[in-house]
């Protein structure tokens, strides 16, 4: 099976810690050279030290906020002027918690500009290398809620929804060029986000954050939370040559949480 993503260049967003730097440390060790981008320039430095690197790689980072579209074009031209990216992950924080009949409006429109925009340029910035070579991975690290809405998530659902769409949309229009579009999507994985919602459930209810984070584990046959690098993997093996039919897809990565076939 050929995994191997030697002379690759992939554009990890978000990548500066969690799943994000998981995809970037898995595919950096099939052999891609990464370019992490996500705002922070300090965990951005950190994160492209940990970095497995041969000495054909030349790893390096963009800075941009992803809450900025602007930002994110603008690391985007000057990528695709430098190089030329056959892989890019999208990959950024999702919206805040709160039931969606509570959401402020300018919510909605701030979380499809980070996630939707962003993507769209992103995609248009790289599509044309990717169509020279004949080769293009985009995979999307989304949520569950593509399959089954989560309770208090309701602009995440929403958005979240939208992004498989679009994928799909992508999927169907780009393949004949040798480009896949995927959708991973992680369950409860045990980041700083995951930290976050446990905390904010526990405020919300009264109950110790631990009695939450047992509740959650009841949820996963697994009875565990994935760890960011079972994630990756996922990533990393859509990124290979070996994934080069599968397309239009959302996988899960769940521990089997999600109750739908």
């Amino acid at each position: 099976m050929d995994i191997s993503l030697n002379g690759k260049t992939a554009v990890v967003c978000g990548s500066s810690q969690g799943i994000g730097l998981a995809v970037a440390q898995e595919l950096a060790g099939l052999g891609a050279t990464c370019i992490l981008l996500a705002r922070n320039e300090q965990t951005l430095k950190d994160a492209l030290a940990r970095l497995p690197a041969a000495h054909q790689q030349r790893h390096a980072y963009r800075v941009a906020d992803f809450s900025q579209p602007e930002q994110v074009s603008m690391a985007a031209e000057e990528i695709s002027r430098a190089t030329d990216v056959h892989i890019l992950v999208n990959n950024t924080g999702g919206p805040a918690a709160g039931p969606i009949i509570e959401a402020d409006e300018n919510a909605f429109l701030s979380a499809f500009n980070q996630h939707i925009i962003c993507n769209q340029l992103l995609v248009k910035a790289f599509f044309p290398a990717m169509r020279s070579a004949g080769y293009g991975r985009i995979i999307n690290i989304v949520s569950t809620s593509v399959k089954i809405p989560l309770l208090n998530l309701g602009v995440s659902n929403t958005i979240r929804g939208a992004v498989a769409s679009w994928a799909r949309s992508m999927a169907n229009e780009l393949g004949e060029y040798g480009i896949t579009v995927n959708n991973v999507l992680p369950g409860f994985t045990d980041t700083q986000r995951l930290s976050s919602l446990m905390e904010g459930n526990a405020k919300r209810s009264g109950k110790p954050v631990e009695d939450i984070r047992q509740a959650m584990l009841r949820e996963i046959p697994l009875k565990r939370f994935a760890k960011p690098a079972e994630t990756a993997a996922l990533a990393a093996f859509l990124a290979s040559p070996a994934a080069a039919y599968i397309t239009g897809t959302s996988i899960r990565v769940d521990g089997g949480r999600t109750g739908s076939i």
